[in-house]
């Protein structure tokens, strides 16, 4: 119990640290393949998400391992996209990036085992919005190609963080300590939607 206590404390803390969507909020002229592989892990909201599907991905199991995280950057290239053409405001894309955190911090915590069809589509949804920024910031990318580049990697290896520790942590307490990040992942993003 002391660990599950000491990992959402720790989640909690690190949000309130941040601000909603705060990996947008880099000024400045971004770089090549550095800035892209940084930007998502510049924004306490964007890590969360993509190691919650990591997570998740784990937690269901089979196909889901490896579906889920390959998903979520192909399909947030075509956000990447959307971003660079602004189809979207700003407000809309805060909102939706927060309640990707509730959604897929809940179906963790409620260890659900969705069909996979329906996993793909929830992370492809949450994808296009998590994308958006990264879009953003690729116009003023120095070698936006490089930039996207780094952004897809960088995202690729928190998927990866989120599978070691789904199923690091996935023994313990009959995978009760996942199910409690989830949750964790929950209250951040709540935190995030009114803070």
């Amino acid at each position: 119990m002391l660990a599950i206590r000491t990992v959402g404390l720790a989640l909690l803390v690190g949000c309130s640290f941040s601000t909603a969507a705060s990996a947008h909020d880099l000024g400045g002229p971004m770089g090549g393949f550095g800035s892209g592989f940084g930007h998502p892990l510049a924004g306490f909201d964007h890590f969360l998400a993509m190691l919650a599907v990591g997570l998740w991905g784990a937690q269901m199991g089979g196909r889901s391992v490896w579906s889920l995280p390959a998903t979520f950057p192909l399909i947030m290239c075509i956000g990447g996209v959307a971003g660079m053409l602004g189809l979207m405001p700003d407000e809309t894309i805060r909102l939706a990036i927060a309640i990707s955190l509730v959604v897929l911090g809940g179906v963790i915590a409620a260890r659900w085992v969705a069909p996979e069809w329906a996993a793909l589509v929830i992370v492809a949804f949450f994808a296009i919005f998590h994308g958006y920024p990264h879009g953003q910031l690729t116009l003023r990318a120095a070698d936006p190609a490089a930039f996207t580049v780094g952004f897809v990697v960088s995202t690729g290896a928190i998927h990866i963080l989120g599978i070691a520790v789904g199923y690091g942590l996935g023994r313990i307490w009959n995978g009760r300590l996942v199910q409690a990040l989830g949750a964790a992942i929950v209250a951040c993003g709540i935190y995030f939607l009114f803070f």
